[in-house]
């Protein structure tokens, strides 16, 4: 698996920082969201599960879940880039700091405010990381690898990877509720606003490949979809 090469050119200088920014604030979002104790994100419930079972920070944890996951593109034949890379270290390190330095919240209207801005933050994050564009984290691009390499909807495949991993999560001992509906609900349609927002140069980050064009894949049989468009890896981590 070869690391894709970092593309030059102009506004490479506010690429890189808006990248590194958009991680770190990505680890906030996920902190925040944990002290609210409403309920996590899908890979921050198995995060937490995995935390409380082996007695390791939840950063710590994401950084070796992430690890593990950018291992499954080796057979799904998928190059990592800068932002995949760095997405493994920087948000896991941004989570374990913020959580250092934020108190534990109490009292419901304060949870939920908490609540609100981890959700919305997170928003902007994704973002910033994605509209970079210096590769999907690990996460999104094994949606990608698989949507590409089954011809299954993202949607489904989507769907499918973070059902088992909230369900896995939860069984550990992560945190499920009504921050996880929300964050369910609401990234999709905030990622898709701020990956407007931050775009930078060429193509906006969140166009789909035109019909017929370069990376259409064949509909699958019983998919449900009229067809199967292969979809950029920022298109990838949104709801489909």
């Amino acid at each position: 698996m070869s690391i894709a090469a970092v593309p030059r050119g102009a506004h490479l200088t506010r690429r890189l920082i808006q990248l590194y920014v958009g991680l770190a604030l990505y680890g906030a979002s996920s902190a925040l969201l944990v002290r609210a104790g409403l309920g996590l994100e899908p890979w921050g419930v198995l995060h937490q599960g995995l935390a409380e079972r082996t007695g390791l920070s939840i950063g710590v944890v994401s950084i070796i879940v992430g690890a593990a996951v950018l291992l499954l593109w080796i057979p799904l034949r998928q190059r990592p880039g800068l932002g995949t890379v760095s997405n493994v270290f920087a948000v896991g390190i941004a989570m374990d700091g913020t959580l250092a330095l934020v108190p534990d919240v109490h009292g419901l209207v304060a949870q939920i405010a908490v609540l609100v801005a981890g959700v919305v933050i997170n928003g902007v994050a994704t973002g910033l990381y994605i509209a970079a564009r210096f590769g999907p984290g690990p996460r999104d691009g094994l949606m990608t690898g698989l949507h590409l390499r089954t011809g299954r909807s993202v949607r489904l495949v989507r769907t499918l990877i973070e059902v088992a991993v909230v369900v896995t999560g939860f069984l550990l001992g992560g945190s499920l509720g009504v921050g996880t509906v929300l964050y369910a609900l609401a990234i999709g349609p905030l990622a898709q606003f701020f990956l407007r927002v931050f775009a930078v140069g060429g193509e906006p980050a969140g166009k789909r490949t035109g019909a017929g064009g370069k990376g259409a894949v064949a509909p699958a049989p019983g998919d449900g979809d009229t067809a199967v468009t292969a979809r950029t890896p920022e298109q990838a981590i949104l709801p489909q």
